[in-house]
């Protein structure tokens, strides 16, 4: 009797275990082979598998395999998984891109969703970065960013890499609790516009533990951010993590709740960094920014609030930017800055910035240019501990 009822039970018992594991769609299946495009194989079994009522994974196998362009949607029936174990190339002529308009690869409305498997998304920009005027030019070519994600939740992207985008690496919008974890972004620090993760109006944003090497923002923070933890990683080359830049639209969105903790900064243009336009109408407020243990490693600006962000003479400086910065805590900074100036903090005369606190800050500077100094003005933060250098030598001084 008990051998029957053993017999019987097994089947079930493989039934139970069998329906806990994710469904595989490998592309293989739905026509997609190395060094040829797999935009309609990927598409395929996205279908089928954003179908499914159980979770589900997208297997893109070890190799290279081209993709001109790719958009991904949902909502889907239940949590979905892409697994990019090879790497994925996109054309390294931008025009050859189906739809002009759209990004490389485009991700919408997914629950759920998981990115994994130690693959490399390959944006293949080099031809592009020679060719990017937009600093100069407002009416540039619109280049494809290599991942947009839009109105992803309850998501996490780990162990991949995204490299030579032609644009921004990666571009985040509208989601909520997405977390990017050892997550890695290469491109050389000559590469324009490369900003490794933009990220703007969402909540609850985690970059953890991962290396970003591009040539423009490490980590850049646009309008209605709420919530956004930035901690163990390393930046550079790049130009640092910068809130910003903000103003230039009439209904841009506050800014509230960034933290950025156990960071490094390699050889970057700036570290902590905020930026906002004057001349300029928007009149949101940035609130809460935390910056706390942090080593700068030859860094040319570790630390700057710059009111007065003008790239390529784009703007006019008489009238002070209208964005309140407010609620700030910078602690335990250390290492050695490239320039001269280890802290500029540059604020509105308008909305001058309010409620800074610094503490134990220890910069060096061992070039030829001048002793290492500060610059402050409309600003008169608070210190705790030790300042080395001394920081806004007329600010007030708390125990």
């Amino acid at each position: 009797m008990a051998l029957k009822f053993t017999l019987l039970f097994l089947p079930l018992l493989a039934h139970i275990v069998n329906s806990q594991q994710p469904a595989t769609f490998d592309i293989g299946k739905y026509g997609g082979k190395p060094n040829a495009n797999i935009a309609e194989a990927l598409s395929s079994a996205w279908k089928e598998a954003c179908a499914a009522t159980t979770p589900s994974t997208i297997v893109v196998p070890k190799g290279t395999f081209l993709l001109d362009q790719l958009k991904l949607v949902g909502p889907c029936k239940a949590p979905i998984e892409l697994q990019v174990q090879g790497t994925i190339s996109a054309p390294s002529d931008y025009t050859q891109l189906p739809d002009k308009n759209a990004e490389w690869i485009t991700i919408n409305y997914v629950d759920h969703l998981t990115i994994s498997g130690g693959g490399i998304f390959d944006g293949q920009g080099k031809e592009a970065w020679t060719k990017n005027d937009c600093g100069k030019n407002p009416n540039c070519v619109k280049l494809p960013i290599n991942l947009s994600f839009n109105f992803i939740t309850n998501s996490i992207i780990h162990d991949v890499t995204t490299q030579d985008s032609k644009n921004f690496h990666v571009n985040v919008i509208g989601c909520k609790n997405v977390t990017f974890q050892q997550f890695t972004v290469s491109a050389p620090g000559e590469s324009i516009n490369t900003d490794g993760i933009h990220i703007a109006k969402s909540e609850g944003i985690y970059v953890l533990k991962s290396v970003i090497k591009t040539g423009d923002d490490c980590i850049s923070v646009g309008d209605g951010m709420k919530e956004l933890h930035i901690e163990g990683v390393t930046c550079g080359p790049g130009h640092g993590i910068s809130v910003g830049s903000l103003g230039k639209g009439a209904t841009e969105e506050d800014v509230t709740g960034i933290y950025v903790k156990n960071c490094t900064f390699i050889g970057t243009q700036n570290g902590i960094r905020v930026k906002t336009w004057p001349s300029a109408p928007a009149k949101l407020k940035i609130t809460g920014l935390h910056y706390e243990d942090i080593i700068m490693d030859n860094v040319e600006n570790p630390i700057v609030i710059d009111q007065e962000y003008c790239p390529w003479n784009q703007c006019k400086l008489d009238s002070p930017s209208l964005i309140k910065i407010s609620e700030v805590t910078v602690k335990n900074i250390k290492g050695t800055s490239a320039s001269p100036v280890a802290v500029s903090f540059v604020c509105s005369k308008t909305v001058p910035c309010e409620n800074v606190e610094m503490g134990d800050i220890d910069l060096t500077y061992s070039g030829n240019q001048g002793p290492i100094t500060t610059k402050c003005s409309n600003i008169k933060p608070t210190f705790v501990g030790k300042q080395n250098p001394p920081i806004c030598a007329n600010a007030t001084q708390s125990s």
